[in-house]
């Protein structure tokens, strides 16, 4: 009798995953939330002390003080904004006034004779 050899597929159990449950801390400390409220406070110190170095340094550099000579350099940044919200309706108004399409053209008129907004920030690096 001839013998028979049957092979058989095995396929390999794969390890249970048990979740371990999240470690909850007990609690929040004081000493936590009195480092929070010392952290505030410090910033809201240190940001009124860089608001009034700011100032004091742009006043000077308005009344036209130079920057001593080094790796730092602080200038004066200029810049011009005219607020023109209200362009939708002078538009429609426009149109109105001088006929469909020609609104554009009379907001671009007003925009021109308005002056600009002077803006000025510190820059230091």
């Amino acid at each position: 009798m001839a013998s028979q050899s049957v092979i058989h597929s095995v396929e390999q159990s794969k390890p249970a995953v048990v979740p371990f449950p999240k470690a909850i801390p007990e609690q929040v400390t004081q000493a936590e939330l009195g480092e929070l409220l010392d952290s505030r406070s410090l910033l809201a110190q240190l940001e009124k002390q860089v608001g009034k170095q700011e100032a004091a340094i742009r006043e000077l550099l308005e009344a036209g003080a130079s920057v001593e000579a080094g790796p730092r350099v602080a200038e004066l940044k200029e810049a011009f904004r005219r607020n023109i919200a209200w362009r939708d309706v002078a538009e429609r108004l426009g149109d109105r006034l001088y006929g469909d399409g020609k609104g554009g053209a009379y907001c671009n008129k007003v925009l021109q004779s308005t002056k600009p907004t002077r803006t000025l920030s510190l820059q230091v690096q």
